[in-house]
């Protein structure tokens, strides 16, 4: 064998690394045959690039969709065709089995583009497959045939076996690889074109003819939320995320109307059963009831919150998607990589050009009939037919015609043919005895006006080919409006929507937490993705992610799970600095650690010991009692402590020194209240959700018991605790703090009695959804007014033959007192109202409210350094207790070791 690839030029040392010799057990050497490797697979990776995968830029097509096009083309007539004899007929023109080629045009079938189906074709939405191709039927659509095909301007090939012609592209005139997208994976590289919306795609070649800019988004036929952001124009790197479409029917019920791009209801089904199966969700039972629209719902158990469910169903399932689009085109048989700017820039540019080709070959078909009718008018009007009587051959008559049209062809576009003169000897006697004079210049004078119409668009051929968009627009547009709604979503931490699935032990005295401890103490409900906060009488701190069982350290004092960047969460604690040291107490926070790295909350000397310590949610600040030890000349025993009175700061400030002696215990006297400030909370339009970080409207300053108000365009009014995992519906027309003691003031429509009715009410049970429009279907909310002193302006209809009635002020306040939200109201009027505008309220100052104590949060990356300034000592009368067991606490919780 090494001989014989010598003689072929394919030497040992040219053998690439991966296709290096290999010796068996016998000692003899093996040489791979690389010569047909190289050869043989460069042309295999070629043919599937450009012959199977990947599309052409030109028509947007792969071979096998061109084929199918081109026999649906052959095989029309207008009526429905098997897709069996459609896939057969094809089989001409593709070089491979029926099966490729009926999946190929189910696949153009479903994007309901440029098949017209009858049949089972398959949902799209269920992921179910279409019936067998002896079942189902199809033809072009009118939109097919009218962008897709002209043989005149068409550029053909010979087929596989050289019976057939096809076409080497088709003239597609508008851009069909960015209304239907294009997937596949080819040798060596791979191409995924998002499919985009029909009448956006025409107005951006609109654009792209004038001279404007345009951006391009996908738009998906499965509908759902698409974010955007990082689509990077469709090239490689970019990326978009796509969300389904879920709301909530009622407080247990969940309801999926729309899916995201690449999924079908039994995945998306699946992903929602496995998240459940693993704790990362819970549900009661789901229910598919999809037919010709998208519906999935989801029963919730009972106390289970569906907002935060929501936000888990987009963490953990396929109701949320990630889709990287890569743009790989064919172009001169190369693979090209272009974003979805170009594209559409080349398509609209080749449409250009069809469209003039098209035109010129119509241009001359149009002078060609022109020359002829005006050779017939000239050949029988001077009755040049009687010169052949006396002719005897077949040269003498066409001398003899040629001879007679020489006077009168000085106005012909060109020279006149033997070819001419034959068709002319064609003509029958009948239409000859006929011939009227003043139709036939009626001919030439239309065509004459169907040339220079042609000439004119050929002159102005960017405005034909912006009407000829148009037209396609005003056509084909109806129903192909945008189905994915584009929107900026919110980042969902999956550990603050995750079910707590798990329950947390801690063995205190032996220094372990786990979920496998169900012997010892238990802690708290947690998930398999949190992390777990530890602090120990050492005054070590750790962060560790949930597990069976972890060793901390010996002494464990609190255990709870870990909230990232939680600035609101306040420890309070009191140490004592090594073992004859001073008695510090700190306040802090823990926004950020690393995990499973130690941190010494003392001054970190040997020895010190966590004398009290609580952890506090919302910075409850509580006094507690210090009692020390009889020691020397000691006269203050006791005295009280109040944590409001410590700054809060850094993790890592040594604290304020409580006393130089030694601490007997210390006693909770008192919990207390919190000292941070109300918290601010903004909605972010663009999102549709409330957050803490500054984005969008400052919503106010909201404690524990402050509520947001809600009202709804279908009359819905409720009000809830703000919570950052809160979802918000589109129909939302009120959202703002909720002020018990301020009316509400509402003028809607009563459909019943078709009159405008004015009501004004205070919400008498926070907790509870009501609607303040009476239930008549035909009942709608028209103004909401929020506002102390409303002011509102009626304007009425005028009616025939009177005179309009002036516009009516009204002063809500003074119309109507404050009844119950299920009050009727009072009628506005009986007169017949154009609309209802709302004015500028009267001006009202209400009572000051009353803020909660603030208190300065120190940033603890900046606060290292020691603080020994004193705290405030109360004297109180000593009350020693031989007790010398020191105790902790705070709100919800006291811990005592």
């Amino acid at each position: 064998m090494s001989d014989e690839l010598e003689q072929n030029g394919e030497e040992l040392s040219s053998t690439p690394d991966y296709l290096g010799e290999n010796e068996d057990t016998s000692g003899d050497t093996i040489t791979k045959v690389t010569g047909m490797y190289r050869e043989w697979f460069l042309d295999y990776a070629s043919y599937v690039i450009l012959e199977r995968a990947v599309p052409a830029i030109e028509d947007g097509f792969k071979p096998v969709q061109r084929r199918i096009m081109h026999s649906m083309k052959e095989l029309d007539d207008g009526r429905y065709n098997k897709v069996a004899n459609i896939v057969g007929h094809t089989m001409q023109y593709h070089p491979h089995g029926d099966a490729s080629i009926g999946d190929a045009m189910v696949q153009i079938g479903q994007k309901d583009l440029l098949i017209d189906t009858q049949g089972n074709w398959g949902n799209i939405y269920t992921g179910d497959s279409a019936a067998a191709s002896r079942y189902i039927e199809a033809r072009l659509s009118k939109f097919a045939l009218d962008v897709v095909f002209n043989p005149k301007i068409t550029d053909w090939q010979a087929s596989y076996d050289g019976r057939k012609k096809e076409p080497i592209n088709l003239p597609v005139m508008f851009p069909l690889l960015l209304a239907q997208g294009a997937e596949g994976i080819a040798v060596g590289l791979s191409t995924k074109i998002l499919p985009h919306n029909f009448i956006e795609l025409i107005d951006a070649s609109i654009k792209h003819l004038e001279g404007k800019k345009f951006k391009l988004f996908p738009d998906f036929p499965t509908g759902g939320t698409l974010d955007v952001t990082n689509y990077n124009d469709g090239l490689r790197g970019g990326k978009i995320r796509s969300r389904a479409l879920i709301s909530q029917q009622d407080k247990n019920t969940l309801v999926i109307t729309e899916i995201p791009f690449g999924t079908n209801t039994s995945s998306l089904i699946d992903s929602i059963l496995k998240a459940n199966d693993k704790g990362k969700i819970k549900i009661k039972k789901i229910e598919d009831n999809t037919a010709a629209q998208v519906e999935i719902l989801i029963h919730l158990p009972s106390g289970i919150s569906p907002d935060k469910t929501i936000d888990a169903l987009y963490a953990f399932t396929s109701c949320e998607t990630s889709i990287s689009p890569l743009g790989c085109v064919i172009e001169d048989n190369r693979p090209l990589f272009i974003g979805v700017t170009e594209m559409l820039s080349r398509s609209t540019d080749r449409t250009v050009q069809l469209l003039k080709r098209e035109l010129e070959f119509q241009l001359d078909e149009l002078e060609e009939q022109w020359h002829f009718a005006s050779l017939e008018r000239i050949f029988i009007e001077n009755r040049i037919y009687r010169d052949i009587e006396e002719e005897e051959t077949w040269e003498g008559v066409i001398a003899a015609i040629d001879k007679g049209l020489k006077p009168h062809i000085k106005h012909l576009k060109r020279a006149v043919t033997e070819e001419d003169i034959v068709r002319l000897t064609e003509i029958r006697i009948k239409r000859i005895s006929k011939f009227d004079i003043d139709k036939a210049q009626q001919k030439i004078d239309a065509l004459e006006d169907s040339i220079a119409q042609i000439k004119h668009h050929l002159d102005n051929l960017t405005t034909y080919a912006i009407e000829y968009f148009k037209r396609l627009k005003k056509e084909y547009g109806a129903g192909k409006e945008r189905k994915a709604e584009i929107k900026i979503f919110d980042d969902i931490e999956a550990t603050k929507v995750v079910i707590r699935n798990t329950k947390l032990y801690v063995n205190r005295e032996e220094g372990f937490i786990g979920t496998s401890l169900r012997r010892d103490e238990y802690v708290t409900d947690c998930s398999d993705i949190d992390d777990i906060i530890v602090f120990t009488e050492s005054g070590m701190m750790m962060v560790t992610k949930v597990s069976d069982k972890t060793f901390i350290g010996k002494g464990i004092i609190h255990v709870a799970v870990f909230k990232k960047r939680d600035k609101r969460t306040i420890y309070n604690m009191i140490y004592k600095d090594g073992t004859r040291g001073a008695t510090y107490v700190k306040r802090f926070a823990v926004t950020g650690v690393t995990r499973d790295k130690e941190y010494d909350l003392s001054a970190g000397n040997s020895g010190s010991k966590v004398l009290y310590f609580t952890a506090n949610p919302n910075g409850e600040a509580e006094v507690v009692t210090v009692l020390l030890r009889q020691s020397g000349s000691i006269k203050k025993l006791k005295w009280d402590l109040d944590f409001a009175d410590i700054l809060v700061k850094g993790r890592t400030s040594k604290g304020n020194i409580v006393t130089k002696y030694s601490v007997k215990r210390i006693e909770l006297k008192e919990k207390g209240l919190s000292t941070l400030k109300p918290r601010k909370i903004w909605f972010d339009d663009t999102v549709q959700r409330l957050n803490v970080d500054g984005r969008g409207e400052l919503l106010g300053e909201f404690t524990s018991k402050d509520r947001l108000l809600i009202i709804k365009q279908n009359g819905m009014v409720k009000t809830v605790i703000p919570e950052v995992t809160m979802h918000f519906d589109n129909d939302m027309i009120v959202l703002e703090k909720w002020d018990p003691k301020k009316p509400i003031s509402v003028i809607y429509w009563e459909g019943e009695k078709e009159l405008f009715y004015i009501k004004r009410f205070l919400i008498d049970t926070p907790d509870k959804e009501e609607f303040v429009i009476t239930e008549h279907p035909k009942s709608y909310l028209e103004k909401v007014f929020t506002d102390y002193l409303p002011m509102a302006e009626v304007v009425f209809v005028k009616e025939r033959g009177k005179e309009r009635k002036d516009n009516l002020e009204i002063n809500l306040e003074e119309f109507i007192s404050v009844k119950g939200i299920t009050a009727m109201g009072n009628q506005l009027t009986k007169e017949k109202v154009l609309e209802i505008n709302a004015l500028e309220p009267l001006p009202y100052t209400p009572p000051e409210p009353v803020k909660a104590e603030e208190m300065e949060v120190v940033d603890e990356e900046n606060v290292t350094n020691e603080d020994t300034s004193v705290a405030k000592e109360k004297s109180t009368p000593s009350n020693e207790s031989d007790d010398s067991t020191p105790q902790n606490g705070g709100e919800g919780q006291i811990t005592l070791f």
